[in-house]
Order: C-alpha cells, then structure tokens, then sequence
C-alpha cells in the first residue's frame, strides 16, 4: 500500500506560477497513491481554473475522496471566512452536481483513497488567535500578514488492509501546532487500528515523532522543493503489526512549493 502526503500548493508550478489542472491531476498520477493525504487544495478557485481540485485528485488516481473547505473566499486575499463548523465534507456519491454560477470558492484538505472505506470522520481543530506572517511562494517573495485559518483531520476507517488513515495540514504558529497535533493524537486513538496519520504538520523533522511517540516512515526534507531544507511533511504511525516493511522516500513532483512524502507499506499477510 502505497501512501503519500502532498500539499499541492493549489496546484501552482514553481516554474511557471501558473496553475494548470490537467499538470496537477497528471502529478498526483505520477504518485500512483492507494491514500493520498491533500493540502491546500482549491475547489471552484478562480486562481486555479475553477476546478475541484479533490475531485481531480480521486478520478487521476481512481478513488474514491473527501474533502473539507475550511476556507470560504481565497486564502491571501482580502474577504476569505472561515467554514461553519456544519459544512459536511464533499466527496460523497449523492452530493449534487455544483452550479458553476453559484459555486462557492473553497480551499481545503481532501483524503483519497483506491482502497474500500468502512466510515469517514472528521476532527475540527481550532486555529491561533491573532495575525502572523507567513511568505508567498511569489516572484519576488511577498510577506502577509494573515489569520490563522480553520484546521481539521478527515480520518478514514479502510476496510481492506484494516487500518485507519487520516490527512490533516495543523497550523504554521509554534506551539498551536504543537496543541492541535496532541488533540489529533489522542482522537485518532478512539478510532480502529493500526493508524497513519499523514499530512503538512508545520513541524520540522522529527519533533512530530517525539511529540506523539508514532513512528515515522518517511524521513528527509520536504520544503521547499526546489532544494528542500526542513522536513514539514510527515507520515507517521501507531499500531503497525510485527513483521510490517516499510520503505519511505521524499519525491518532488511537477507542482508545489512541497516534495511528496512517499512510504510504501507491506503489511503481513
């Protein structure tokens, strides 16, 4: 089994800056995902070609996803909102088809998975209080100065092999990350095991490991992927029978400011 952390970046190339979607799906492809945990992803974005990036992702790979907006509006710009916390996760077979007129841009995190699910959750983690600077990926480099968004986990219980994966992107302010990936830990813990839980923790190497006491199956920089230097992409784990082999790798792909984090995993039997 086959699973990859990615924050896309909405899909944006370094090379280009342009975000093209026919370049993101034939990169998340590129992974050959049996789970892929998403961040920053657009849905119905006009940056982005409008498109639903999660949606993009599942049909690129074959599988089936969830994804969550946590952001109404487009992050960086003036008159973005937060999600209510009743917005249910999109991805499931009766949502409605989307009136392109009416579509309501979001940005968020998705969870896709090739292999049958048992049942999906989702953990709302609360955001740091106040403003921070955070850079954009721009040329030349931009500095803003924005509120922390809204974080939240999609967990889903797969039934074949019989683990529980779940996608999260915690926040970019020291110690709040700290806080949420310790709430994450301890919910995760009511849900079946083995557990993986992968995603951009916005904590460098392997403080994440140290923190949850999980082990982590991918090691190596992640950010940014031009040269990366810090490791902010993880993929850790709790439970994983005896006998379980696993080879990590960092792998950089045709979009983002983020390398994939790659761990194939054969499990006994």
């Amino acid at each position: 089994m086959r699973l990859v952390s990615f924050n896309a970046c909405s899909g944006r190339s370094l090379d280009d800056g342009g975000t093209d979607p026919q370049r993101f799906a034939d990169a998340v492809a590129a992974t050959g995902a049996d789970v892929l945990a998403l961040q920053e992803v657009d849905r119905f974005q006009p940056r982005s070609g409008g498109v639903d990036q999660a949606a993009l992702a599942a049909a690129a790979l074959g599988g089936a996803h969830r994804y969550l907006g946590l952001v109404h509006g487009t992050p960086g710009e003036d008159g973005w909102l937060p999600a209510p916390d009743d917005h249910p996760p999109s991805g499931h077979e009766h949502d409605p088809p989307p009136d392109g007129a009416a579509a309501d841009p979001t940005y968020g995190i998705a969870l896709v998975t090739t292999r049958p699910v048992v049942s999906w959750h989702v953990l709302r983690l609360a955001p740091a209080r106040g403003r921070y600077p955070i850079p954009l990926p721009t040329r030349p480099p931009r500095l803003l100065w924005i509120p922390d968004e809204p974080r939240a986990a999609i967990a889903a219980v797969l039934a074949e092999p019989a683990v529980t994966v779940v996608a999260t992107h915690l926040s970019f302010v020291p110690g709040a990350n700290v806080r949420q990936l310790r709430r994450l830990r301890d919910w995760v813990r009511t849900l079946p095991g083995p557990h993986v839980l992968l995603g951009d923790l916005n904590l460098p190497g392997r403080l994440p490991a140290r923190i949850t006491r999980w082990t982590p199956l991918v090691t190596g920089p992640t950010f940014p992927s031009p040269g990366p230097r810090v490791q902010l992409d993880h993929v850790l784990a709790h439970g994983l029978p005896e006998g379980s082999r696993v080879r990590g790798r960092v792998e950089r792909l045709a979009v983002s400011d983020h390398c994939a984090a790659v761990a194939d995993v054969d499990l006994p039997g």
